[in-house]
Formats: structure tokens, C-alpha cells, sequence
């Protein structure tokens, strides 16, 4: 693995938040994340594609509801009906064989992902909502206008108004990617994966996990190109495993 090196991502579905309390009694907000049987269902390569990449698939799905050019893509492949697919740019040192799975051990807690979803849809709304704007005053000077953004333009000159400007409209129902989210704990048997903090969608939504391109993880504890699964291991009698803490408490004065 170089430093140059780039791994393959994975999908993820939502289960939705807790609340857990480490080993220094602090109170850690967390996201429960399920990859729901990932697999490798297609590689490109640069003699054929033109590009290094990975499309992966998640989740289950049946013959009638997909698409004759959908079926024939799965059939072609050699791979099971998956539900979503997503394709992961790679380096040509990670690519991997079509049918290689995807477990959550394919991250290591403490290490930072990024993010990427749909955030909720919120509908049309108002200036103060959409983009935190103070509004009028609650009181004097200010008759059923409370919430209105104020003015929106200048005068005669430009005589218009600028494009891009923020004003009420629909907002929310867009791809946004949360950086730098922090891995607290995997749970191998089930799948699962607990991380700080929120990220965008709803609860049963699919969301796409990779690791961070800021917070770049220690080269030297990731599974490259990814983890396989050792011969004979049960995998439903693994522990969990939770990011290292450290010894020092945080809530202890330092001398």
C-alpha cells in the first residue's frame, strides 16, 4: 500500500441515533450504520473503461422489480440482485474481483470516514429557515413582516437582482457530504457501525462511506485492499471493537 493508495468505499443504510457513554463516563451522540451485504459487483479497469474504479452493491432485490437492462447488467456480472449500486474510484493497487464482499471490518474504529446522503426534504421554506437570516423586528416598525428577508436588491443600478441570491425556496432533498466523521465501534457479527454525530438522510436510507480525505487514516492499521474474511472464522461469535481512548481521563484535572 502506497500513500498514494485509494480504497474502495461502501454503502450504508441508516438504522438512526443513540446516545452511548465511553469508558470516561462521557455521553457520545451516535449514528447506527448497517452495509447491508456489500459485494464487488463490477470492475473497470483502464484497457477497457478507461478508468480505475469499483462499483459495489448493497442490500437485496427481486428479478420483478428491475429493469430488463438492470437484469442484464447483474446477469452479466455474475452477481447477485442488489438494491443500490454505487461506483468507488480506486487506485490499480485495490482493485478486487467481482463477488468480493464488503464487511464492516473494511473500516477500523478511530479511524475518520466521509459521509455522502440525501439530506431530508424539507419543502419550500422561508428565508430564516433555509438560511438562518435574523428576520424584522418582533415588535415596532414591523407590520406582518416578521419573518421576511428584507430587502433584495440595490437601486436603479444594477436594477436587478443578483443571481444566487438567498431567498425562500425549496430546501433540503440534496446530496451533502459530512467530513471527517469518527468511527467509535464496529460490530463484525452484525454488520454494524457506530459513529459519532449525525449524518444526511432519513432513517432507511442508503448513504455511501469512505475514508476521509482530510483526516487521512493511519496507513499501517487498514485492511488493504480491504479485509477477507479468514477460512473457518464464525463470524457470528466476533466482539465488538471500539476505538482506543486512551489512558488519560479527560475529566481529571492535569497537575
Amino acid at each position: 500500500m502506497l500513500p498514494t493508495s485509494q480504497r474502495t468505499g461502501a454503502i450504508a443504510v441508516k438504522c438512526g441515533m443513540t446516545a452511548l457513554w465511553n469508558k470516561w463516563g462521557e455521553r457520545v451522540p451516535i449514528t447506527v450504520l448497517w452495509l447491508d451485504d456489500n459485494i464487488v459487483s463490477q470492475v473497470k479497469t483502464l484497457d477497457k473503461e478507461g478508468i480505475t474504479a469499483l462499483q459495489i452493491g448493497a442490500g437485496q432485490k427481486k428479478a420483478k422489480h428491475l429493469t430488463k437492462p438492470e437484469l442484464g447488467h447483474f446477469r452479466a456480472q455474475g452477481v447477485p440482485l442488489k438494491r443500490k449500486l454505487k461506483e468507488f474510484p480506486v487506485t490499480e493497487d485495490a482493485l478486487l474481483p467481482i463477488g468480493t464482499p464488503i464487511t464492516v471490518r473494511h473500516f477500523v474504529p478511530g479511524q475518520y470516514v466521509d459521509v455522502i446522503g440525501i439530506t431530508r426534504g424539507k419543502g419550500f421554506q422561508g428565508g430564516m429557515k433555509r438560511w438562518g437570516f435574523s428576520g424584522m423586528p418582533a415588535s415596532h416598525g414591523a407590520s406582518l413582516s416578521h419573518r421576511s428577508i428584507g430587502s433584495t436588491g440595490q437601486r436603479d443600478a444594477p436594477g436587478r437582482v443578483f443571481k444566487g441570491k438567498k431567498m425562500p425556496g425549496r430546501m433540503g432533498g440534496k446530496q451533502c457530504t459530512v467530513k471527517n466523521v469518527w468511527v467509535y465501534r464496529i460490530d463484525p457479527a452484525r454488520n454494524l457501525m457506530w459513529v459519532k454525530g449525525q449524518v444526511p438522510g432519513a432513517e432507511g436510507n442508503f448513504v455511501f462511506l469512505k475514508d476521509a480525505v482530510y483526516k487521512k487514516p493511519d496507513l499501517s492499521v487498514l485492511p488493504f485492499p480491504t479485509h477477507f474474511v479468514p477460512e473457518g472464522e464464525e463470524i457470528s461469535e466476533l466482539e465488538p471493537l471500539v476505538a482506543d481512548l486512551g489512558d488519560v481521563d479527560p475529566f481529571v484535572a492535569a497537575d
